[in-house]
């Protein structure tokens, strides 16, 4: 349930209501008349700055939504960066067994060679 619960308006709201309804009053208008026009004009600008309101606190929940969602693309893209990182090429171990036994078969080779 929402309670509707209605504010009195501000000292400056209803000051700037009734300049409003003074510069649009018409000869033979009464004060009732041009207090009732002030009041009007107050409800206005009271709904006028509820939807400002309104229309703030919907930018400010885009914004945080945005921020958000770019707060959590960036951290998959160091995620991301993280598992590239990650990456290591592992060698087959048959070429250096391959190197270490030429490599061998040479200083025998060598050493024979150089016994006779």
């Amino acid at each position: 349930m929402t309670k509707n619960i209605y504010q009195k308006p501000s000292p400056e709201t209803q000051a700037e209501a009734l300049k409003i309804a003074r510069a649009t009053q018409r000869p033979g208008q009464t004060k009732e008349q041009t207090k009732l026009i002030a009041q009007g004009v107050e409800k206005g600008i009271a709904l006028y700055k509820k939807q400002q309101k309104e229309k703030a606190r919907e930018l400010s929940r885009k914004l945080k939504k945005a921020t958000s969602q770019s707060q959590l693309s960036v951290e998959q893209e160091d995620q991301e960066m993280e598992i590239v990182e990650r990456i290591v090429y592992r060698q087959h171990w048959l070429p250096w067994l391959l190197l270490a036994l030429s490599w061998l078969g040479w200083g025998v080779y060598f050493f024979v060679s150089q016994g006779q």
